[in-house]
């Protein structure tokens, strides 16, 4: 889309999607884009680093970053995901501070809500009551008295990432709140790389077939990435874990496992990229890695 940068009332600017883990913000962010960019899983902490989602509409360019859910830390890739979280603030136009409204607020909600009024005074916040859908209208009204409590002064909306007017609604909100602006982006939807979001993908089809004993330990590293032109690309994974007994359930009996997570990771990628791909898993032990600062490096975990 050609857009007149010196375009009179043309908008644009950052949204910092931000939250607990596992209210919806990436959930929303690829509804919006109308393509699946971001991992998503019922697991939480499915997200570890902030991703730019960026839609083009007529008059505007609305440049929102998912980010990690911030959560009591466990260890240094916990504390990583809290700091990549914040990082968010420095460029922030407006910040989207989701929450669920299928349950009360969590002490986590609490915590975003004492950060955002200390570090981003300045910045204006939407609260964004999700998963509506899942909560009868008595119910609704308490949770949305309980939420605003969070933030009195914060405008708030009652949404539903998985309704196309709720959506709508959303974006009249955010862009009341924009300032005026030539793009940021020219026909970019991300900012992240076809291979960097392929990991994730891996990781999202192997969040959704393990147990919990494994999810949170799980990473994944992308060993080569080949186009092989007409007859699409060639992609190699490493799956690391962080115990023995945690090997063999990704790898499975017979391998069985391991074949199901990458027929489920293959599909997936191969409807982001748009094209055939040829994809070899394998696993490896990394003891402890959440709390090796040298092995979160390696992961791309910037400590």
């Amino acid at each position: 889309m050609s857009i007149d940068d010196n375009e009179q009332g043309y908008k644009a600017g950052f949204v910092a999607v931000m939250g607990r883990p596992n209210v919806g913000k990436s959930t929303l962010i690829n509804a919006l884009l109308e393509q699946k960019i971001a991992a998503v899983s019922p697991k939480p902490q499915t997200t570890r680093r902030r991703q730019l989602g960026i839609l083009d509409l007529e008059n505007a360019q609305i440049i929102f970053e998912d980010t990690p859910g911030v959560h009591q830390p466990r260890h240094k890739l916990g504390e990583w995901m809290n700091k990549e979280a914040l990082e968010a603030f420095k460029h922030a136009d407006l910040v989207l501070f989701m929450t669920d409204a299928s349950s009360p607020p969590q002490e986590e909600d609490w915590q975003l809500a004492r950060v955002i009024t200390k570090l981003a005074p300045s910045i204006p916040v939407i609260l964004a009551l999700n998963k509506k859908d899942l909560v009868n209208a008595e119910a609704l009204e308490e949770r949305r008295s309980d939420f605003q409590a969070l933030l009195p002064d914060a405008p708030l909306i009652l949404m539903s990432a998985l309704e196309q007017a709720s959506l709508a609604d959303l974006l009249q909100v955010i862009l009341a709140y924009l300032p005026e602006h030539a793009p940021y982006y020219d026909d970019q939807i991300t900012d992240l790389y076809e291979r960097d979001i392929a990991a994730d993908l891996i990781r999202e089809a192997a969040l959704e077939l393990l147990q919990d004993e494994v999810p949170h330990s799980l990473a994944v590293r992308i060993d080569e990435y080949t186009e092989r032109n007409a007859q699409g690309a060639y992609v190699a994974a490493t799956l690391f874990v962080e115990r023995d007994s945690q090997k063999g359930i990704v790898i499975g009996q017979g391998g069985k496992m391991i074949k199901q997570i990458g027929a489920n990771a293959r599909q997936k990628i191969e409807m982001m990229s748009g094209r055939k791909i040829f994809l070899e898993l394998r696993v490896k032990l990394r003891k402890n890695w959440r709390d090796d600062e040298e092995t979160l490096r390696m992961f791309g975990y910037k400590v």
